[in-house]
């Protein structure tokens, strides 16, 4: 990641880790399954774990509790956009599976989204995505439908 990409990232993530400190401080929403790993990493297993929720993500810790400012900068994006019915993989869990979805997705970092079984990206990635539109758009690809939308017409009506 290059010095002024890196930057941005933990900048971002710091600025969304204070806006996500609202009521109640929980971040897992009715939705939200932290799942197991099954101590696969297995391609086979893999692929199951990414086709079998419309959002998937493999994170350092929790949504409760993310072990990274990466991971909890994509759990507070998507906590944003009112993402509440998806999958999270603790890859601290399992050395396995930490090391199969890298090997999986070609994708060196931890966090790593998927959205309807295809890989999107890590933290840079979603971030770029939700400040460009792009994420919203996709949302509603999955027939989600992000919480901005609903925002953004609270602030016109105001």
């Amino acid at each position: 990641m290059s010095g002024s990409l890196g930057r941005a990232a933990a900048a971002a993530a710091t600025a969304l880790l204070r806006w996500g400190r609202g009521v109640g401080g929980g971040l897992r929403g009715p939705g939200v399954r932290a799942a197991g790993s099954g101590g696969s990493g297995s391609s086979e297993h893999l692929d199951a774990l990414v086709k079998k929720d419309k959002v998937v993500v493999f994170l350092k810790g929790t949504p409760e509790q993310p072990q990274c400012g990466f991971s909890n900068a994509v759990v507070q994006i998507l906590r944003l956009h009112g993402v509440r019915d998806y999958a999270a993989y603790n890859v601290l869990d399992d050395p396995q599976l930490r090391q199969g979805i890298k090997d999986y997705s070609n994708w060196p970092t931890i966090p790593q989204v998927y959205l309807n079984g295809e890989f999107v990206g890590g933290c840079d990635i979603l971030l770029q995505m939700h400040q460009n539109g792009d994420l919203v758009e996709e949302l509603k690809k999955l027939g989600i439908r992000s919480a901005l939308l609903d925002e953004a017409k609270d602030q016109d009506s105001k």
